[in-house]
């Protein structure tokens, strides 16, 4: 009752087990260190330490031992301390990133989960699946872009609403991305000639169903006669600029995109509220300083070196390229009508038909004739003064007008019929 237990392991166990047969000199030393994989010397010292200490001698000596490694009670107290108070919302992986970032406290990740899920400040998240085929990744940096727009409160109240709209390299998760007012086509634009001029032409773009990417209405028998299709204006610019645009049929089929942005929503909005960023060009500023570290952390390396990306021809013109394109019918008045407002163009023959040019920075273009032509904006619609005529005088036939007269008649008649007894319908 009065000895103590020993705790040992299975292989502790084995230990004990081959260095009793050894000392019964049922087997040789060279046999235990072919079964134990250790060598004579070995067996030797295991077997003299086992007739000194007897069984306890075999295990481990740091057994029951408090590592000198281990945190110290005052230290996890000042951690949990820094955790509820900035940390809250964190996980574990990226609090332990901000506690040596911000702290110099550096620590193992799997170290902070377990002591956050023992104090109940964290719980595992596991989200059942369903099946999905698995897509291999492109070979090819810039073989194809993936491009979205991320509704979240970004700011956390802070500032305006704003969306993210992000890029990234399905070969390598490169990620690139600028903060806009709304998911429109102009902000769509702004990102991708940004994108453009950093990296080159990709050679696709695979992008969702937003009607900022694709037309909404419905080919008629004469488009489909002609093969004409009715693309939306990122389409009509991809294809000026030779870029394919491939829709996804779900937001699962462009998991890389959705995935980077639910990083995005955990990571960049804690980053954004501790750099104190509210307004949108504090956000885009802060975002080119973000963007490197991020794919440095998160980016991988491509299947082949090759780049993808086509430089940008000479003699284009990006902005021209990328900016919303409307027809318009030129009045005889040599005037145009959009969005509701009139604008007088001022050149001769501008053509029968213009195409005006909303571009990225705000401004508007009218091209006509083989060339952008000026023009200035009416800003109040000239009113017709027009003579108000005298009410009409309604007229009033007399008594003896023939239809009075014949009507009078009729009313007679059938009274007089009425007195008699005799009903007549007149």
């Amino acid at each position: 009752m009065g000895e103590d237990i020993i705790q040992m392991s299975q292989k502790e166990l084995n230990r004990v087990h081959i260095i009793r047969k050894v000392l019964e000199r049922s087997l040789t030393q060279a046999e235990a260190g072919e079964k134990l994989n250790l060598s004579e010397r070995q067996i030797r010292r295991l077997a003299a330490k086992y007739l000194v200490e007897g069984e306890k001698g075999l295990a481990h000596g740091l057994r029951g031992q408090v590592s000198k490694r281990r945190i110290s009670d005052k230290a996890w107290e000042k951690i949990l301390s820094l955790f509820r108070k900035m940390y809250s919302d964190f996980g574990p992986t990226f609090a332990c990133e901000k506690l040596f970032e911000r702290h110099k406290i550096k620590m193992s990740d799997e170290t902070l989960r377990k002591k956050l899920i023992t104090e109940g400040l964290w719980q595992r998240k596991r989200a059942s699946r369903k099946y999905r085929h698995w897509r291999e990744r492109k070979h090819y940096r810039g073989e194809m872009l993936q491009m979205d727009g991320s509704h979240h409160p970004w700011l956390e109240g802070r500032g305006d609403e704003c969306v993210l709209m992000g890029y990234i390299d399905d070969a390598t998760s490169n990620k690139s991305g600028s903060f806009y007012k709304h998911e429109g086509t102009l902000p769509a634009f702004a990102g991708l000639l940004d994108y453009i001029k950093k990296n080159g032409l990709p050679q696709s773009i695979y992008v969702d169903r937003h009607s900022t990417y694709t037309g909404g209405q419905r080919q008629t028998i004469e488009d489909e006669l002609n093969n004409r299709f009715n693309l939306s204006q990122f389409e009509r610019a991809c294809g000026e600029l030779d870029i394919r645009v491939i829709h996804a049929h779900s937001a699962p089929a462009k998991g890389r995109i959705e995935r980077s942005f639910k990083t995005d929503q955990d990571r960049l909005v804690k980053e954004l509220r501790l750099a104190g960023i509210k307004t949108i060009k504090e956000g885009n500023d802060f975002l080119k300083e973000y963007w490197p570290k991020h794919n440095k952390r998160f980016a991988v390396l491509p299947a082949d070196s090759t780049d993808m990306h086509r430089p940008i021809p000479v003699d284009i013109d990006l902005n021209a390229i990328l900016c919303t394109k409307t027809e318009r019918v030129v009045r005889n008045d040599f005037t145009i009508a959009y969005k509701k407002k009139l604008y007088q163009i001022k050149d001769r023959n501008p053509g029968r038909k213009v195409i005006l040019e909303e571009r990225i920075d705000g401004t508007m273009l009218i091209f006509g004739n083989n060339r952008y032509l000026t023009y200035k904006p009416i800003t109040i619609k000239p009113v017709i003064q027009r003579e108000r005529k005298s009410p009409r005088e309604i007229y009033h036939p007399p008594m003896a007008h023939p239809f009075k007269r014949q009507m009078y008649e009729a009313i007679r008649l059938r009274q007089s019929k009425h007195q008699d007894g005799i009903l007549v319908t007149v």
